[in-house]
């Protein structure tokens, strides 16, 4: 064979199995961009009449009146977003900290039993939370809302009356719903620190909270973060037990005890109800929303996981 310029030989081909292979993979990906494009303009398509009444007075809007034919869905964004937070706060450190025990501390007798009954609630459908919700969180929640609502009722984080259905409810079952994710995930990505790392650490003198802290959570903070904004996502989009639990008021109220409303409730609780033209392009109008809030949340934190960690990176040891 003939050399090229330079003396160097061109790259041989690959295989035709490898090129067919390739090509498989290609359109895989390319797929699912194509999905979320047609399921995009689908929603827009039926939500046109929606947008072309409203415009953005739809999403700024507070008021929610199908009777009348007004539709705002600040409400819903707001419910969503609030409750996916909360429930991010008290997931996220209950998971890390359950991943790290069952990868590090635990005994193998104890971690591996443990580990399949955490993943088991992954499984759990949600409506049998909303269940249990109803039967044991909420009256729990009565007594809490009493208590704390009769010493701190006046700050408007803890107003409201003690009924036990509100948004801090619906923000813990969430929580238990996608603290499997977290665990989990937080589990797989310290089993797969390579043990050098942790060796090397306590080689140096480190205690063995310092060896985890360090070296081990530094090298699988990616795995970790990972599997929070997939928790996220979850959160965003569940909809049975935070219907069941969350108590459907279309208003905006900056209290934890307070009703609220989410996205995906408003579409489990009114779209089969929908008689009106301009309701039912409201409703498509949410789901497109819905769809819009997710992207750009799970987004935003994918660009904030990059920049922590190109910061991490970047500094010197």
């Amino acid at each position: 064979m003939a050399q090229s310029v330079a003396g160097f030989r061109p790259a041989p081909r690959l295989p035709l199995g490898d090129r067919a292979f390739s090509v498989i993979l290609a359109l895989s990906a390319g797929l699912v961009l194509v999905l979320i494009l047609i399921l995009g303009l689908s929603l827009a398509h039926g939500s046109a009449a929606a947008h072309a009444k409203f415009s953005w007075s739809f999403i700024i809007g507070t008021d929610w009146d199908p009777v009348r034919g007004n539709f705002g869905a600040l409400p819903f964004i707001y419910g969503t977003l609030a409750s996916s937070l909360l429930a991010l706060l008290v997931a996220v450190p209950v998971g890390i900290g359950t991943g790290i025990f069952l990868a590090e501390i635990a005994p193998r007798s104890v971690a591996g039993p443990l580990a399949f009954m955490i993943e088991l609630l992954a499984a759990v459908p949600s409506v049998v939370y909303g269940m249990w919700g109803i039967f044991v969180v909420v009256p729990l929640m009565q007594h809490v809302q009493g208590a704390v609502g009769g010493r701190w009722g006046d700050f408007f984080l803890f107003s409201g009356p003690p009924v036990g259905i509100g948004l801090l409810t619906a923000s813990l079952i969430l929580a238990i719903m996608i603290l499997p994710f977290i665990a989990a995930i937080t589990k797989d990505s310290i089993q797969a620190v390579p043990r050098v790392q942790a060796e090397a650490g306590l080689a140096l003198g480190s205690t063995r909270w310092e060896m985890i802290s360090g070296p081990v959570l530094r090298y699988a903070r990616k795995g970790i973060l990972g599997g929070i904004v997939l928790a996220l996502g979850r959160a965003l989009g569940e909809t049975m037990a935070v219907t069941m639990l969350i108590g459907n008021n279309p208003q905006i109220k900056f209290s934890l005890f307070r009703s609220a409303y989410s996205m995906a409730a408003v579409l489990a609780n009114e779209f089969a109800e929908a008689t009106r033209d301009l309701h039912t392009s409201a409703l498509v109008a949410v789901a497109l929303t819905l769809l819009g809030v997710t992207l750009v949340v799970n987004a935003l934190a994918r660009l904030l996981i990059w920049s922590a960690i190109g910061q991490t990176e970047g500094r010197p040891s």
